[in-house]
């Protein structure tokens, strides 16, 4: 069974910084796209960051220049470091990932996600 396992998340003074973690388990062959999406309340979950096998990245707008993501492909995880933290940054922060398990095609799984709470 595949998990996907979330950390990092807090309570941060505006400005402040956070870096969140988010770890694959289990029958893993190998993982595509990651990201990261996040739920404010009342309002729809929406992408925050993705980052390709090789490397290559897509940020939102509302995070440029603030926020990077970056992963380790021998750990099959992914970080997103948080800087600059505004109170609207504020939400619940989803790790996603394309997994390919032994004799299945790929999968699209989420984590629990970790709650992040920009405030003074």
């Amino acid at each position: 069974q595949v998990q996907l396992v979330e950390s990092g998340g807090g309570l941060v003074q505006p400005g402040g910084s956070l870096r969140l973690s988010c770890a694959a388990s289990g029958s893993i062959v190998s993982i595509a796209n990651m990201g990261w999406y996040r739920q404010a309340p009342g309002k729809q979950r929406e992408l925050v960051a993705t980052i390709t096998r090789s490397g290559s990245t897509h940020n939102a707008d509302s995070v440029k220049g603030r926020f990077t993501i970056s992963r380790d492909n021998a750990k099959n995880a992914v970080y997103l470091q948080m800087n600059s933290l505004k109170p609207e940054d504020t939400a619940v922060y989803y790790c996603n990932a394309d997994i390919r398990e032994p004799y299945y095609s790929v999968k699209n799984y989420w984590g629990q996600g970790t709650q992040v709470t920009v405030s003074s």
